[in-house]
C-alpha cells in the first residue's frame, strides 16, 4: 500500500507539532493530553484506513469482443470478504483514469460498478490495473493500494476509426460483389429489365405489366467467397508503425464487408481459412507480428480469377486484383 498525506493532514500534523512544542516547553499537564490525544487520532485514522481497504476483491467482467482505442463498457465487481467489518469511502480507479466512488460496502456484500475502459493499442492484455484508495475516517492520508487482475484479453485493432482507402476501396468493388451475387439460386434477388441473354422463365409479368417493358426477376446464388484477403506479414527495417497502419486497414476492411454479408476467404503466411468466422480473423489479426525479411520486396500470392482479391502489404499500397 501506498500513503499520500493530504492537505487535512498537513495541518493536523502541524497542529500536533505546535501542541507537542507548546507542551514540552510550557509543561502544562493539559496540553499533554491534548497532544496524546491527537497523536492516539492519528494511530486509529492509521488502522481504520488499512482495515476499510483490506479484504477487498475485485472482478472485471469485459464485453467477448474488445477493439482498441475505444471505450468499452466494462462491469466491475467489488467484494467485501470481511464477514463482518464494512468498507466505507472508496474510490475505484482504472488505468483510463474514471473513478468510481463508492461509500459503504456492507461485510461480505458484493457492489457492481459500470466502468469504461480503453485499450490502446492491438493485441493480448495479460492485465488491467486499478487503485482502490480511501482517505477514511478522517481525511488525513490517503491510503492507495493497486489491484492486478490477471487475466488475458484477445483486443481486436481498432474498428472504429475511418481507415485512409478503405471507403474508397468498398465503393469502387461494391459493383463487382454485387454482381458476383447474382446467379442462379433460388433466393430472390432484384427485378431488372430484361435481356437478350436471360430465360424467359425468368420474366416477371407482373413487373412487366405495370412498366410497360420486359422485366426478369435475378437470384443470388450460392453463398461463396466473393472477396479474397491477402495479408503479407514481411516488412522490411524500420516498417514497424507502418504494418500497424496496414493492419487496421485490414481489419477495417473485414470488419466493413461482414457487416455487408458479404463472403470472404483470408490467406496470410501462418493463416490460411476459406470460410473463417470473421472473428477468427479479427483475433488473428490482433495477435498478428510482422516477419523481418531482407529488403522490402512485397510477397506475391497466386491470382484467382474466380473472385476478387485483396492484398495487403506494408511493402507497398494496398494493391487490388480483379477478375479479367
Amino acid at each position: 500500500m501506498r500513503y499520500q498525506v493530504t492537505r487535512g493532514g498537513l495541518l493536523f500534523l502541524l497542529a500536533v507539532a505546535l501542541v507537542g512544542i507548546s507542551a514540552f516547553f510550557t509543561g502544562n499537564n493539559l496540553l499533554f493530553l491534548i497532544f496524546a490525544a491527537m497523536l492516539a487520532l492519528l494511530l486509529v485514522s492509521g488502522v481504520l484506513s488499512r482495515l476499510t481497504i483490506a479484504g477487498l476483491e475485485l472482478e472485471l467482467q469485459l464485453p467477448q469482443h474488445v477493439s482498441a482505442g475505444v471505450a468499452t463498457p466494462a462491469k466491475v465487481l467489488v467484494r467485501n470478504l470481511k464477514k463482518y467489518i464494512p468498507s466505507f469511502s472508496i474510490h475505484l480507479t482504472g488505468h483510463s483514469g474514471q473513478a468510481v466512488y463508492l461509500p459503504l460496502l456492507a461485510g461480505g456484500a458484493t457492489i457492481e460498478a459500470l466502468v469504461e475502459i480503453v485499450f490502446p493499442r492491438r493485441g493480448l492484455h495479460h492485465e488491467n490495473l486499478f487503485l482502490l484508495s480511501t482517505k477514511f475516517p478522517f481525511g488525513f492520508i490517503r491510503r492507495t493500494a493497486p489491484v492486478t487482475l490477471r487475466r488475458d484479453t484477445v483486443v481486436y485493432p481498432c474498428l472504429d476509426k475511418p481507415q485512409p482507402g478503405v471507403d474508397d476501396l468498398l465503393e469502387s468493388i461494391g459493383s463487382e460483389i454485387a454482381a458476383q451475387l447474382r446467379g442462379t439460386g433460388r433466393e430472390f434477388h432484384s427485378i431488372r429489365p430484361y435481356e437478350s441473354l436471360d430465360d424467359a422463365r425468368h420474366v416477371d409479368w407482373k413487373s412487366t405489366a405495370h412498366t410497360g417493358s420486359l422485366q426478369v426477376r435475378e437470384f443470388a446464388r450460392d453463398r461463396q467467397q466473393a472477396v479474397q484477403i491477402h495479408f503479407d506479414c514481411r516488412i522490411g527495417p524500420g516498417e514497424e508503425a507502418l504494418f500497424e497502419d496496414v493492419v487496421e486497414r485490414c481489419a477495417s476492411l473485414v470488419w466493413s464487408l461482414s457487416l455487408r454479408d458479404v463472403e470472404m476467404s483470408f490467406q496470410s503466411d501462418s493463416f490460411v481459412s476459406n470460410d473463417a468466422d470473421v472473428y477468427d480473423i479479427l483475433v488473428f489479426l490482433s495477435l498478428v507480428e510482422p516477419v523481418y525479411a531482407a529488403g522490402s520486396a512485397a510477397g506475391e500470392f497466386p491470382p484467382d480469377d474466380s473472385a476478387l482479391q485483396i492484398f495487403f502489404s506494408a511493402c507497398g499500397d494496398l494493391k487490388e486484383y480483379r477478375r479479367s
